[in-house]
């Protein structure tokens, strides 16, 4: 892969554009069964799914956009491959778990492997910036 520019963050940025659509589509061949145009209509699996589709949209950019300088800063590497993959499989587990409406283990971990995975790269990120890392 010669030439190629933040490969790990556009690997990242390809696994969450997919889920996005997932998601999407999801709530799309509900609002089309239901017949509702706007917010959920009553419906609290549609509810839960909006919740779930924006709840991807509110963490993946800071997630992405930390990648993708950390990976410019210090190039291509194992960790952060495994951060973004961490983060993939959260927000994948995270719908799944909305779904089922009340407390369960794909949602708690996934907000759980989300935050982690956050912190990880503000904190990684604040170091290269401050010239420690």
């Amino acid at each position: 892969m010669t030439g190629m520019t933040l490969p790990v963050t556009l690997a990242a940025a390809a696994s969450l554009g997919t889920i996005n659509l997932w998601l999407g589509l999801r709530i799309f061949r509900m609002r089309l069964r239901d017949n509702v145009l706007i917010g959920d209509g009553g419906e609290d699996v549609l509810a839960g799914r909006m919740r779930a589709h924006a709840n991807l949209v509110e963490y993946a950019p800071f997630v992405l956009a930390l990648m993708a300088l950390i990976e410019l800063a210090r190039g291509s590497s194992l960790t952060l491959g495994v951060t973004g993959a961490m983060f993939v499989v959260a927000r994948i587990a995270h719908p799944i778990g909305m779904d089922l409406r009340r407390s369960n283990v794909p949602r708690a971990g996934s907000a759980i492997l989300t935050w982690l995975a956050l912190a990880f790269l503000v904190g990684w990120a604040a170091l290269i910036a401050t010239g420690v890392a």
